[in-house]
Formats: C-alpha cells, structure tokens, sequence
C-alpha cells in the first residue's frame, strides 16, 4: 500500500536531502530509513579520490622539514660572513602535486597545495550528497560531522578540516558513540584545531628536563582546549554540572596526545605522517579524578577510559539527545522525545543504530510536517537533487553556499552551525536565497516541467498558492526559481 504523501515527504525531505527527480515516494516510509544503513558507503569513489590526512600531514612535514633546513643554512652563512643569497632556498616538497612556482615563497605552494585539497573535498562532499542511496545516513553524517565541528580557518586545516568528517565521522555514523567520540579526539584535524598536538603536562619528564636546564621550551605547556570542548560540546554539554576542575584533570589527561608530521623530531617521538601518537614524556604522570571518578591507567589509556566513561555518561546521552529531536523533530525539542532517545542510548551503551531507531519511530517526528527550515546546505542540496543534477565538474555550487553564509567545515566556532530558523531566515539571507534560485532556473529552468516536479518533491505538502503561482509563471524558468524559493520547499 503506497505510503500517506505526507509521511513520503517527511522521509524524503526531513530525515533525507530532498527527493530527485523522477525518484518514486517510498511505499513504506520507516522501512526505506531503515534499509539505508545497508547501503551507505563510508567512502564512495568520490570521496575515496581525495587527499587523505596522511599525504597531507606528510606534506606538511615535508614543507617544514625543509624550511628548518633553509633556515639553518643561511644561519651558518650568515655566521661565514656570506651574502644571505648564497644559503639554499627549500625546494617543493615531492608530495605536492604541483610543481613549485617560479618566483613564489614554498608557504604559497603550500597553502595552494591545500587549498586545492580543500576544494576536492568540498566537491566530493556535493557529489555524494547528490548521488548517494542512502540520504538519510548522508544527513546523519553532517549531523555528527557539525556536532564535531572543525573550521578550515589557517593552512593547515585548510587541508585536514574535511579528512575529519571522511576519515572519522563516516565510519561510525552507524556504530557506538563511544567509538565515534574516540576516532574524533584522536584524529590530525581535532588535535591541530585545538591545539592539542602540543599540550605538555607542567610535571612531565620534558617538563623536569628544561627546569634542570633552567630553561623553557618553546611553546610548552598544558593546553585545555581540547578539553574543554570535549566537555562543554562534545559530551555532557553546558550546564550539566562539570567544574574548571574538571576541564584541567581531563587535559592534563589528554597531555601527550598528538599527531605525526606536525612537529620537529627534535621535541616529539618519531611518529607516522598523520598517525595519532602518544608522547609519553609530554603526559602529566599521576592518576586523575574526573567528574568524582579516579582515573589510574598509566600513558594514554587514562584519557581514552576518560573518554569511555563521559561517551555513556546520562548528561551526555540527554545532551546528544535534544540536538538530535532538535535538528530532526523541531527547533523546540519535544521532552518526551529527548527523554527516549536518551533512555536508550543509556540502554545500549551508546548505540547510535538504536538510537535513530527510536527516531525513526517517534511520533513527533510524523506528526508535524514541515517543522524544519532549511539551512543553507539543505537547501541548496534539496534543490539540486530536485532539479536533477548529479555532477559538479566546477566548484560554482560550492560558490553558491558560500554566498549563502555557510561555507563547507568553515562554522565560526567549534560549536558548529545553528540548528534553528532564526540564523538562516532573515530576509537578507531570503534575498540571496531567490537569487540563488533564479541562477540556477536560468541554466536548467527550461528542460523541466516545475508544475509535475512540484508535485513530485512535495508529496502531500505542496500549497495550492503555490501551485496557482507556478502555473502563472511568466517562463519555465520563473516557474522553477518560485518552486525553489516557495515556503514549503524552504522547509523540511
């Protein structure tokens, strides 16, 4: 028996990214969201094609090796009395794609090198959003990948920000969150965003050295960034009671945590390119007392079996579970709602597959259409599924969100982007929207029929205003550009 249109739409648009043309409404609905587990693909061909994390750790080990090197060289030639123009400039490092550029400083090829990564990880993100089986997934992994947010805000992560969301993220949409928690905290990109890669115990044995020595190294020292984010942000949430005591005994478990490639090999261990790696004369020895539990593992494991504890902590499991009624039933979370979705994930243990079973079969969820507006990507996204598009041999789709205010892996802190209308729906933020609209109908707007494709991306949901509008339509062209800007599409 074919699915209520209502019920299509909401499966389609709110737990999906928007129906594609000439794609059939599910007969079953919950069914359909449920198979999709099955057939998401953590790394499609697109996205398998793009620089991974180690290449361009390696990379950047490779640039920096160098430039040490160089510097070193005009040093002693400084100190021989030689002109500073005999010392050997750095060559482009081998991994880079492209040839060094004439006249140019390394950093330039350098930042080039990664924005170039940076761009193939955008247009790889819009491809497998425009073409994958299983858009549900699709969403769930924005949905972790902006709880876990990086922003591509210097050189580095230029390169790494989308490696996080590919390499960590997407392989554990569907598994426990205490898994997904520990891939993040210990992945190149979170550690280089916070600065974690760094972070020196003030009682460690690098530490005891350089007060032996009388001296400081440079740029020691305890970081709490990582610390505090994983706290406030990742896991319990604000308000849920943790202390500043907490935050320095979470980082001073953390200390020691890094990354190969970032770091000169005269102040770290030797480390794989882009490999998580302990230091472990950087760790504050010491057993650690967190949230009123003694941690006493020695090295690392103190921090991961931090990381256990807090990934199924009930602070955590209501704070995940109002982001998730949030972003999937409404910007007001129902409390019944909240309180099922973190009853089970205390019940499984952080099983997030269980989890979305339980919204899946939420009531709320069905109850109310259209109870989402858009953010930019979703909608941009919803619009060219619509209208057809599977392929972006250019990056003027990208152009377009970032003319829309939300740029790919570049939120404005790492609390990731809003998840309610009021930061999306301001009529400046309309505005752009409608002309983003009438550029896209201008390239395609002939070739389709908007007044069937309304009825198809709208089952159910689909006002007779808007209807009556499309069919008074000057063009085909303004009959799209107004299916595109109408109410009902900018909802979900």
């Amino acid at each position: 028996m074919p699915a209520e249109p209502v019920s299509a739409a909401i499966a389609l648009n709110r737990f999906g990214l928007g129906a594609r043309a000439g794609e059939t409404p599910p007969a079953d609905p919950k069914a359909w969201l449920r198979a999709q587990q099955h057939h998401f693909d953590p790394r499609p061909t697109v996205i398998a094609a793009t620089p991974h994390s180690s290449a361009l750790a390696a990379a950047w080990h490779e640039y920096s090796t160098q430039v040490r090197a160089a510097s070193m060289k005009a040093k002693r030639a400084a100190n021989a009395g030689l002109a500073p123009s005999t010392a050997p400039a750095a060559v482009m490092p081998v991994a880079f794609a492209k040839p060094a550029t004439p006249g140019k400083p390394l950093q330039h090829d350098v930042r080039h090198f990664n924005r170039d990564s940076y761009e193939a990880q955008e247009r790889a993100r819009l491809l497998a959003a425009l073409t994958t089986p299983a858009p549900f997934a699709e969403r769930l992994t924005y949905f972790w990948a902006n709880h876990f947010a990086v922003s591509a805000d210097n050189v580095v992560m230029l390169g790494l920000a989308g490696t996080l969301e590919f390499e960590a993220i997407r392989p554990n949409v569907f598994g426990r969150f205490g898994d997904l928690l520990q891939a993040v905290e210990t992945h190149p990109a979170m550690l280089s965003y916070l600065d974690q890669i760094q972070s020196i115990g003030p009682d460690s044995a690098v530490q005891r050295r350089a007060s032996l020595r009388q001296a400081r190294t440079k740029s020691v020292g305890l970081n709490e960034n990582l610390a505090r984010e994983i706290l406030e942000l990742h896991t319990l949430g604000v308000g849920s009671g943790y202390s500043q005591a907490d935050v320095q005994e979470l980082a001073r478990a953390l200390t020691g945590w890094s990354v190969g490639g970032f770091l000169p090999p005269t102040t770290a261990i030797a480390a794989v390119d882009g490999g998580f790696v302990f230091q472990p004369d950087w760790h504050q020895p010491g057993e650690r007392v967190l949230l009123g539990k003694t941690y006493r593992q020695d090295g690392d494991a103190q921090g991961r079996a931090m990381l256990a504890d807090l990934a199924v902590h009930p602070a955590t499991a209501h704070h995940l579970a109002t982001k998730l009624a949030r972003h999937f039933a409404g910007d007001v979370p129902p409390p019944a709602l909240v309180e099922r979705l973190a009853a089970t994930h205390m019940k499984t243990g952080g099983d997030l597959s269980r989890v979305y079973e339980t919204l899946i079969d939420a009531p709320e969820i069905w109850s109310r259409s259209l109870a989402k507006f858009k953010t930019p990507w979703e909608w941009l996204v919803s619009a060219l599924r619509g209208v057809g598009v599977t392929d972006a041999p250019d990056l003027k789709f990208v152009v377009e969100l970032r003319d829309l205010g939300q740029s790919i892996w570049k939120p404005r802190s790492p609390a990731g982007w809003d998840d309610t209308a009021p930061s999306w729906a301001a009529p400046d933020a309309l505005l752009r929207r409608v002309e983003v609209a009438q550029r896209l109908a201008a390239t395609i707007g002939d070739r389709l029929d908007a007044r069937m494709l309304a009825r198809r991306l709208l089952p159910g949901t689909l006002r007779p205003e808007t209807s009556a509008a499309i069919a008074r339509a000057a063009s085909p062209a303004q009959a799209l550009a107004l299916l595109l800007v109408a109410p009902e599409f900018m909802r979900r």
